[in-house]
């Protein structure tokens, strides 16, 4: 059983699968600190300073003076502001990935195009052949 763990865990794929998820790791870093340290100051500037994270509706009747003082408290709250936030980072995010994939599929070499193989025979023509075989 040992044996057969082993092949498994040095087979190519599993390999590649824990270097991608290291990988990834790495990189949803420095996609969350651009998103966080440069856009997201850019987007506040733009919107006048508003900070969505804070916005909340108290559902307790305490009146807490900030989100953080209605956790604190235990106070139930709505925050949809941290909803808003999330949703705005999430674009942003997705947005970030895919001009970088972008990127990196134009900087990558173009594979040499293969020649199509010549089209067989359409279904119409095998039909066709197999109604002139019926006729004879």
């Amino acid at each position: 059983m040992i044996k057969e763990f082993k092949a498994f865990i040095m087979k190519g794929n599993v390999m590649d699968l824990a270097v991608g998820i290291i990988i990834g790791a790495a990189f949803t870093a420095i996609v969350n600190s651009l998103v966080g340290d440069l856009i997201n100051p850019i987007i506040g500037l733009i919107l006048g300073g508003i900070n969505f994270s804070d916005m909340f509706i108290d559902l307790s009747g305490t009146s807490p003076a900030s989100l953080a003082a209605a956790k604190e408290a235990g106070a139930a709250v709505f925050a949809y502001g941290a909803f808003i936030t999330a949703v705005i980072n999430f674009v942003i995010i997705a947005f970030v990935v895919f001009m970088l994939i972008k990127a990196m599929n134009k900087a990558m070499p173009k594979k040499a195009e293969v020649p199509a193989a010549p089209a067989g025979p359409t279904e119409l023509d095998v039909l066709k052949d197999i109604l002139a075989a019926v006729k004879k």
